[in-house]
């Protein structure tokens, strides 16, 4: 019998695969199974990430805003200064607050001044 050649649809799945892991070390981007195992992991990982990154990102924030608020001459607190924001209805969020924070102290000092009056 003659031997029959087999298509190419695999061998082109296994070079798309490989593509992705081409940056991974070792067997992670040479045996096909391993390179399946970790494309699946690296898929899972950025999934979970991209959430895990917007709730690092408002912790950082509001812990930047804490650390300028607590530094001012009025004792003042992050809770305190959200709640009066809401109630004198300024829709600042606190990614915004947190640059103001960080570029000019003294205007959100002036800002949380005003708020309280």
């Amino acid at each position: 019998m003659t031997r029959i050649r087999r298509g190419y649809i695999a061998r082109r799945r296994r070079t798309q695969i490989r593509l992705f892991a081409s940056s991974f070390r070792g067997a992670h981007s040479r045996l096909t199974r391993t390179i399946t195992q970790q494309k699946i992991r690296a898929l899972v990982s950025a999934h979970r990430d991209r959430d895990r990154k917007k709730r690092d990102f408002r912790r950082l924030w509001i812990t930047r805003l804490n650390a300028v608020i607590r530094g001012n001459p009025v004792s003042y607190i992050y809770s305190k200064l959200i709640y009066n924001l809401y109630k004198a209805q300024l829709l600042l969020n606190r990614k915004i607050l947190a640059q103001i924070a960080i570029s000019n102290r003294n205007c959100l000092y002036m800002i949380s001044n005003e708020i309280i009056k």
